[in-house]
């Protein structure tokens, strides 16, 4: 055990920050048409290592992030995601998921996975491997790494940069591209960038504070 690093604010300084960063990520919305700026590897490292602080089952930490900048790498991720997305939208899909996702406007097509400068692939480590190629069990693993791209999304917001969670399924393609091993498994492709220059999103809105949380008497 060690001291804990902690630093207490006065109540109106809490305040101020915890409004301030309510309103920042107000603003922070899925974005699907990306720039191609670059974005230096330094910043997407930093929001990594954001990520990577959040708290684990039995501190295992059971993911694996997967910075992809290399353009014919992007172009092989998007081929094999397209094919699954077309899948996807002829037939796997319910009539009702399709009628849910409508006023999105997403479809089959996601140029983005090779204009946006980064893409990170999320993995969950389903079980770990020590160095004697022994297994070690993992607790709570989709739960943390939940909580530790929920960091990330939070980072690159804060960072300056929009973001995008695409999860096209199966997804096992993206440990072939990667090289990761059978122990883990893709959960999310993370776009991040740049939005491009005129970008829109859709008119929707988010649920009031009254909605979402209870206030136990």
């Amino acid at each position: 055990m060690r001291p804990l690093d902690f630093e207490e604010l006065p109540p109106g300084d809490m305040v101020v920050r915890a409004v301030s960063f309510q309103a920042r990520m107000a603003r922070r919305r899925t974005v699907r048409d990306f720039s191609d700026r670059p974005v230096p590897r330094e910043i997407i490292e930093a929001c990594i290592g954001a990520a990577g602080t959040a708290p684990s089952g039995a501190n295992q930490q059971p993911w694996t992030f997967v910075c992809i900048s290399n353009p014919e790498v992007k172009t092989r991720i998007r081929a094999a995601a397209e094919q699954e997305e077309r899948e996807f939208y002829a037939g796997r899909a319910s009539s009702e998921w399709l009628e849910a996702l409508g006023p999105l406007g997403t479809d089959a097509n996601k140029p983005f996975l090779e204009t946006a400068p980064w893409l990170i692939v999320i993995f969950a480590q389903r079980h770990g491997v020590d160095r004697a190629g022994r297994r070690i069990k993992h607790y709570y693993v989709p739960e943390s790494v939940g909580i530790a791209t929920g960091l990330l999304i939070a980072a690159l917001h804060n960072a300056g940069l929009a973001s995008l969670t695409h999860t096209p399924s199966p997804m096992g393609f993206l440990n072939e591209i990667c090289g990761r091993p059978d122990n883990e498994k893709p959960v999310i492709l993370l776009v991040a960038g740049y939005p491009a220059q005129g970008a829109s999103v859709p008119d929707i809105t988010r649920k009031p504070l009254s909605d979402i949380a209870v206030w136990l008497p």
